[in-house]
């Protein structure tokens, strides 16, 4: 059952177009990625979602609640975390999450209760009374998921959770979003961290300057794509690889070409000889070549035809 529904969804500025007439839905239980490059339309679409910014035209339904005219009814239901810490620094962690209960109309004593509980499940308990202006990033990103979740909610909307944040908070972050689900929160999450929506999401929507240009279910794309034979080469070059050479010499394969690495991607098995043979021609020294598992960035690339430039591998 679809517990988030947007219809024809559309945010203007002006002339500029930000998202434009997008379509889809959200299964209650699910966690539902919404990929893209930065500037795509990610935050705008939450930020309409969530009733943080008005709508230009379009439907948003949640939980069966038309969010465009009565947007109030759905916010004991949802939990927002920005791309921005909106908590405040001056407050201890515990006092901003016994602070954001208040604004739900929790009591004081049962938002302190709740505070100290996510602390602890947040791994936060010891930094419980020091300043939120004294936090690490990832300590911050911690809290504020917290702080989305003080008044229970059914479901939590995530704004590149783990943007800017070191690697072992990254990794915390990412396994507290599958206890959440695993514990009934539907998830909406943003992200341009390729790898991050593979491990996370059961399906994901693509978003490219405004439009949806593709919505599947994660294990159906990696499918697809796994029809393909990637082989992948490392050189040592001594002079630049010209990709547009390489590819009118093997036409019947897709060639990318990546500083010193080679793909060679076609759905029959090549033999490696004429390629080893032609780098060695080009004055390449062929350091590694090893077959790959295809992964939801080879998915971008076969099926959309995207430049993945404006997209993250997971830090």
């Amino acid at each position: 059952m679809a517990i988030i529904e947007a219809r024809s969804l559309c945010k203007k500025y002006g002339d500029f177009t930000a998202v434009n007439k997008i379509d889809f839905a959200v299964e209650e239980g699910e966690i539902f990625g919404f990929l893209g490059p930065n500037g795509a339309g990610k935050t705008t679409t939450i930020n309409m979602l969530t009733g943080l910014t008005r709508i230009t035209n379009g439907e948003v339904m949640i939980n069966g609640i038309d969010c465009v005219k009565a947007v109030k009814n759905v916010q004991g239901i949802i939990g927002v975390v920005p791309d921005e810490s909106n908590l405040y620094d001056e407050l201890s962690g515990l006092e901003n999450l016994a602070f954001c209960a208040g604004l739900y109309g929790i009591p004081r004593p049962q938002g302190i209760k709740r505070g100290r509980r996510l602390l602890k499940q947040f791994g936060l308990e010891e930094a419980s009374n020091k300043s939120f202006g004294a936090y690490s990033k990832g300590m911050k990103r911690k809290l504020t998921i917290a702080a989305g979740l003080i008044h229970n909610p059914r479901i939590l909307f995530l704004d590149e959770p783990t943007t800017g944040i070191d690697v072992v908070s990254a990794r915390q972050i990412r396994n507290l979003i599958l206890d959440l689900n695993r514990e009934g929160v539907t998830i909406f999450l943003t992200t341009h961290y390729i790898e991050e929506a593979e491990r996370l999401c059961s399906r994901v929507a693509f978003i490219v300057e405004g439009k949806i240009r593709h919505l599947e279910t994660v294990e159906k794309l990696l499918e697809q794509a796994r029809k393909e034979n990637i082989v992948e080469f490392v050189l040592i070059n001594k002079k630049a690889l010209d990709r547009e050479v390489l590819q009118k010499e093997f036409p019947e394969t897709r060639v990318e070409v990546k500083g010193n690495r080679v793909r060679i991607l076609t759905p029959q098995q090549v033999s490696l000889k004429p390629f080893i043979d032609r780098f060695t021609e080009m004055d390449c020294v062929v350091l590694e070549a090893r077959l790959i598992q295809p992964t939801l960035e080879d998915v971008l690339v076969q099926i959309l035809g995207l430049d993945t430039s404006g997209l993250k591998e997971v830090e």
